[in-house]
């Protein structure tokens, strides 16, 4: 089956069907090329909607991420983010597997086109030649036939006619065999001319149009080959991203599978529990005996009077009603909540002054670090004065351990009134009754216990000098603190974006750096992680890919 032989008169045909053939293949590399901008807009409408829906630093959506529904729909966000970013990759593998290779193909492809059938038309120009110097010659031949045909008749005319004399009739008859002879050469000339024509039409249609059309049949055929090679690519470059696009939703649905009522409700009860107990019966009051009648204690009308003389004859305090009457948001309106936050229910002002706590320890523990960098910086410049002057670093050392001053004083009133909360050090009140002030203060005094301390509003409003509880734990403080170490490191992460670390207790990353994890993610959304020893702080989850080690416990495998 060769076109050489089967479609050696349908040169015009080929042409038309060679061409349709390049249209066909700039066809699908447009498809394509639509293909890798659908991919690439669709994977920016997916990390646009998950970048929309991803909580707000500090704000109360990154709170509700506490919750293991709310846990799970991040997790639902950063795998469509991962899932985007497949779409990327297929956008890019086709524009470099196929669009890069099949753009030059096509160039290649039309030049090679074009080279072949331009060898085909100069083969019929050389043959049309060929027929016309045939033609002509044929014709040139018949000419002369004619011609020496009438010089002949003319001679045996003039030879035949006795009034004509010798000279004429010989005359004649030499014009007739100059044209016999012409005749004679036109014959020869169109033989030869008939000959090379047979000749060349032979290789024409037997040797040069074959071998031309045999070229253009393999251009075609490698065209058709490259083009079905291009579609199994075009379904490879999809087919190598399932894989990964199952794990995303594989994780998507892992975090489905962990989403726990249980664990929710439990957190409800954390973050809302206000520790007051629940109000007791109310006594009933009998109006029949007007001189015994007095005002009960748990009685809606109960003055704060009232409430504070109680504990002095002994009585036991009685349930509250407070927890249910509308709080007072008068004092809210004045001014800031009270440094000791006593306007929170006792469970609520426990996690307040814990987080304080926390965040002040961080905050001593960095000038800490940065105390002894600089005590190091000055035992350099001691050894080596040419590097620097020493005494240049006392003023930023003072700075420093002023500051740590500062911040341990600041973390043990904070630390003395957690104490007080959970009931790791007597109520305020009861302090001073052992102290022998009892008997000495009035009787508004006596309410400085832990209990007179609530006021009906559910807020706490007794004032007290910090001096003395600050003594009180500062050894205890300073003893914890002393033996902390630093955190073992629990696995390594990527940096999948850069970060900005501004805040107080971040860390700036950069895309792509490796760092050490020391604190994975508690559910707040944030991972404490470690570039060196003097360089520690907290990331937000979704900006890195977190590899824990097997090892450690509790790890996770994050793909």
């Amino acid at each position: 089956m060769s076109w050489g032989t089967e479609l050696w008169d349908q040169f015009d045909n080929l042409e038309k069907h060679t061409q349709w053939g390049i249209d066909i293949l700039e066809k699908y590399i447009k498809f394509v090329k639509e293909r890798t901008e659908i991919e690439l807009s669709y994977a920016k409408q997916l990390r646009n909607l998950s970048k929309k829906y991803q909580p707000k630093k500090n704000s109360k959506e990154e709170e509700e991420y506490r919750y293991t529904a709310c846990r799970a729909f991040l997790s639902t966000l950063n795998e469509m983010n991962d899932y985007a970013g497949q779409h990327e990759v297929v956008s890019e593998n086709l524009a470099s597997q196929i669009l890069a290779g099949l753009a030059r193909y096509v160039q290649e492809l039309k030049q090679e086109r074009k080279s072949h059938f331009h060898d085909g038309r100069k083969a019929q120009q050389h043959i049309e030649t060929c027929w016309k110097q045939l033609e002509s010659s044929k014709r040139r031949f018949e000419r002369d036939c004619k011609e020496a045909d009438r010089a002949q008749q003319y001679f045996e005319k003039m030879d035949a006619d006795i009034n004509v004399t010798k000279a004429d009739v010989e005359k004649a008859r030499q014009q007739a065999q100059i044209r016999h002879q012409m005749a004679e050469d036109s014959k020869a000339d169109y033989s030869s001319n008939l000959q090379k024509f047979n000749h060349e039409q032979r290789d024409y249609y037997h040797t040069h149009i074959p071998n031309i059309f045999q070229k253009i049949q393999e251009m075609e055929e490698q065209r058709i080959v490259r083009l079905g090679e291009s579609m199994k690519t075009y379904a490879e470059v999809d087919r190598q991203v399932i894989p990964i696009i199952g794990k995303c939703l594989d994780g998507i649905v892992k975090a489905a599978e962990g989403i726990d009522g249980k664990t929710d409700s439990q957190l409800v009860i954390e973050a809302y529990k206000s520790g007051f107990e629940p109000p007791g019966d109310i006594e009933f009051e009998d109006y029949t005996q007007p001189m015994k009648r007095t005002v009960s204690e748990n009685s809606l009308s109960n003055s704060r009077a009232d409430s504070k003389a109680e504990p002095k004859f002994g009585g036991k305090p009685k349930g509250k009603l407070w927890p249910f009457i509308k709080k007072n948001k008068l004092s809210l309106k004045l001014g800031a909540a009270p440094e000791d936050f006593s306007n929170l229910p006792p469970e609520q002002r426990r996690k307040k002054l814990q987080q304080k706590v926390d965040e002040l320890n961080k905050e001593m523990q960095k000038e800490m670090d940065q105390r002894e960098a600089i005590t190091k910086m000055k035992d350099v410049y001691l050894k080596n004065p040419q590097m620097g002057d020493p005494a240049s670093l006392d003023h930023k050392l003072t700075e420093v351990i002023q500051n740590i001053d500062k911040l341990r004083l600041e973390a043990q009133k904070f630390e003395a009134w957690l104490a007080e909360v959970e009931g790791r050090l007597p109520a305020r009140g009861e302090q001073r009754r052992q102290s022998g002030l009892y008997d000495a203060q009035p009787a508004p005094a006596v309410n400085n216990c832990a209990q007179a301390r609530e006021s009906p509003d559910g807020s706490y409003t007794e004032e007290q000098s910090q001096e003395s509880e600050v003594k009180v734990l500062a050894t205890d403080f300073d003893d914890e603190f002393d033996d902390e170490e630093p955190l073992p490191a629990i696995g390594t992460c990527k940096a999948l974006y850069t970060f900005d670390g501004q805040n107080e207790g971040t860390i700036s990353v950069t895309e792509g750096e490796t760092l050490y994890v020391i604190e994975e993610d508690k559910g707040d959304g944030w991972t404490r992680i470690r570039r060196n020893e003097d360089e520690e702080g907290y990331v937000p989850t979704s900006y890195v890919e977190v590899y824990l080690d097997k090892n450690a416990k509790g790890a996770k495998t994050y793909i």
